[in-house]
């Protein structure tokens, strides 16, 4: 059964925010006391797998993560390999990522072998004072 919008449409795409926490403190993003909410009151990856799985039995055909940085959560390859099997069963056609690409070099393999075919870099600028300035932590 499809989910319909109160204009009519059919939801057909989710985005899951796996976690409020970055590696970079972007000025637009975060104010720098940025106060995190405590890991206990996150959902765990069980329950996103259970909440992304629902959301495609009702029609969901494409899924993005994003966070925070989601590639800074624990284990967040256990969720996306988990996911990945509704990309082999047909119920997904697409699961994708928005990142900041700090960890890209790390998980780009893995990720493009659980089905992963799109990943959205933030990237605000390729001047290395200017990134540092946005970031406050970041390095190109």
């Amino acid at each position: 059964m499809d989910m319909i919008d109160p204009f009519g449409r059919t939801i057909s795409y989710l985005r899951v925010s796996v976690t409020d926490r970055c590696d970079f403190r972007c000025t637009y993003c975060m104010a720098e006391d940025m106060a995190f909410l405590p890991k206990k009151d996150l959902l765990s990856l069980e329950e996103l797998d259970r909440l992304c799985t629902v959301f495609i039995e009702k029609g969901v055909r494409r899924l993005r993560l994003t966070g925070g940085e989601p590639l800074v959560r624990k284990n967040i390859m256990h969720l996306v390999r988990q996911l990945s099997r509704h990309l082999e069963s047909g119920a997904l056609e697409e699961l994708t990522l928005t990142t900041n690409g700090s960890q890209l070099s790390r998980f780009a393999a893995e990720l493009a072998d659980c089905g992963v075919r799109r990943i959205n870099v933030s990237l605000d600028t390729l001047d290395a004072d200017k990134f540092h300035k946005i970031t406050r932590w970041g390095h190109l």
